[in-house]
């Protein structure tokens, strides 16, 4: 029996290349999309081209609790469910003192609550299956450190550090391990790099000299979701060539 994945915002970016990435390890796909169904059918095309089944729903995540329907719609329609990946995310920019209430409870609704709702209504399905699965996060570096401007998304995206933390704790029981992938800059429509080869792109501040790419984070999650990381819980992988570790240089310089 084919497994099952469910990659929230697999439109376009990290979640297209984790999509199909799982596709090509041997699941059968649940995409979602918020505002750009055709980049979520093409998605489905490139699954589907790997002789594997794809499913696409429609997914606001700021109109919950009825949006995480969708983790339930989606496991029914290809016949249960091993592993989510929370990738769907928003991130806007504002200075503490200015940011409007309605776009702090926004960020937290999407990156925050409905991480939350889609894990629960996930983790309720595998327990119930009992054969274990994973959940996956995408998070960001901004899980570990701050940055000015985007306290909303800093604020969430820490929330769900530790809700992953607290998760692997209380499913470990049931064989489903809660992990979280960090990126650093990569070359997604987020960053405006859109269809950008990172090679391409010269970044000074990263050690590795340049943003990463989507299918480099993709294979993180898709290892995470493997069996050789079924002793991997409650953790947090970075990849992010090296940017963290500019704090250093700069603190001896």
């Amino acid at each position: 029996m084919a497994r099952v994945a469910i990659v929230t915002g697999s439109d376009s970016g990290i979640g297209k290349a984790t999509a199909v990435e799982l596709a090509r390890a041997g699941y059968d796909v649940g995409i979602t999309w918020h505002e750009d169904e055709d980049g979520a059918e093409e998605t489905a095309g490139e699954v589907r081209a790997l002789n594997r089944r794809a499913e696409v729903r429609r997914l606001d995540l700021t109109k919950l609790p009825k949006a995480a329907d969708v983790v339930d719609e989606l496991g029914d329609a290809l016949g249960g469910l091993d592993a989510l990946v929370n990738n769907a995310g928003l991130g806007k920019s504002d200075r503490f003192l200015d940011l409007s209430w309605d776009d702090w409870r926004e960020t937290m609704s999407v990156d925050l609550d409905g991480a939350f709702l889609c894990a629960q209504r996930a983790a309720r399905r595998l327990v119930e299956q009992g054969r274990g699965g994973r959940i996956v996060n995408v998070t960001s570096v901004h899980e570990l450190v701050p940055k000015s401007e985007s306290s909303a998304y800093v604020a969430a995206k820490h929330g769900l550090g530790g809700l992953t933390k607290v998760m692997a704790l209380e499913l470990a029981e049931h064989g489903i391990t809660v992990n979280n992938v960090a990126p650093g800059e990569i070359a997604t429509p987020m960053t405006g790099n859109e269809d950008v080869d990172p090679r391409t792109v010269e970044r000074s501040s990263i050690p590795a000299g340049r943003p990463g790419d989507a299918r480099e984070i993709a294979s993180l999650v898709v290892w995470l979701c493997s069996d050789g990381a079924a002793y991997t819980t409650g953790s947090t992988i970075v990849s992010d060539g090296g940017l963290l570790l500019m704090a250093a240089e700069r603190n001896d310089s």
